[in-house]
């Protein structure tokens, strides 16, 4: 648990980095922060920390650090550990599909089981997590709206619990702010109900792919980013403010233009960036801004 500043020409990052580096073992880290910058919270997500913003919440850091170190293996067992996840099976990756709705479910793993996927599904992320056992190739579809512990709490467990499980939040129509909130806790992409054939055979080989080669999933970021970079300023101030939600008029009246001017705008970062829809959008700017270039999201 540690302070993101530092005195003494170290922050808590840097720390965390030495410290896992002298131990050899990815130490379970939580970095506590007041800076909110898009840059802070991308080094503090690359490193695989969980962060909380100060003031801190004391219920909620404790129940954190009861996850963390309910899940975090034991120096004794990380040998083992080690060789069991390399022992997995290798064949066909599982799909798990998390959704209160049966409907849905049973429309999902028949898509799925038609393009010959392996599908296991789940009414809630607590039954889920009580069958799951790391090691295998897989990919999670879950709902963000569940009983109980909701998709995105799910998201951020594995995250903390270190499970580098591909992930694709099943989110309501248009609902970009989740969309956002979903990526942000390590989803890898999102789709939208009513859940289309093509976008979700697409989604679920594209996370496949990229968490089997880390190239290719630099290779969208840094596509990503490139769009992102043929925006003007002007346009990128204004696509942070539609991604936050923000109607026209708001944004209108915020930066002193007319509203028309912002319509102008908007089309014209949608022609740019190749995008079709808002939540196609988010998805590219969230992606850029794992790239290190123009910070597209604030």
């Amino acid at each position: 648990l540690a302070d993101y500043n530092l005195p003494g020409g170290m922050d808590g990052l840097q720390v965390t980095a030495k410290l896992r580096e002298r131990l050899h073992r990815q130490v379970p880290v939580i970095i506590l922060t007041g800076d909110i910058s898009t840059a802070t919270l991308r080094d503090i997500a690359r490193q695989d920390c969980v962060q909380f913003n100060k003031p801190v919440k004391p219920r909620e850091l404790g129940q954190a650090i009861q996850r963390m170190l309910a899940t975090a293996p034991s120096s004794a067992h990380l040998h083992a550990a080690s060789l069991a996840e390399g022992a997995g099976d290798p064949g066909d990756p599982v799909i798990f599909i998390v959704d209160d709705d049966s409907h849905v479910r049973d429309g999902i793993r028949g898509v799925l089981e038609e393009d010959g996927r392996i599908v296991e599904d789940y009414a809630s992320c607590e039954a889920f997590l009580e069958a799951y056992h790391p090691g295998r190739a897989a990919c999670l579809l879950v709902d963000a709206y569940l009983p109980g512990m909701s998709g995105l709490e799910l998201l951020q467990w594995l995250r903390d619990a270190g499970h580098r499980l591909p992930a694709i939040m099943i989110t309501g129509n248009s609902d970009v702010h989740m969309a956002v909130q979903a990526m942000k806790a390590g989803a890898s992409d999102f789709i939208e109900k009513p859940v289309g054939r093509g976008e979700l055979l697409a989604g679920v080989e594209r996370a496949l792919e990229q968490s089997r080669d880390a190239n290719k999933l630099a290779a969208w970021r840094e596509a990503a980013a490139n769009h992102v970079a043929g925006l003007s300023a002007r346009q990128r101030q204004i696509m942070e403010l539609v991604l936050a939600g923000e109607p026209s008029k708001n944004i209108a009246a915020d930066l002193g233009i007319s509203q028309r001017t912002v319509e102008n705008h908007r089309a014209a970062i949608m022609k740019k960036t190749g995008s079709r829809s808002l939540p196609a959008l988010a998805r590219l700017a969230l992606a850029a801004a794992w790239t290190g270039a123009d910070e597209p999201l604030a």
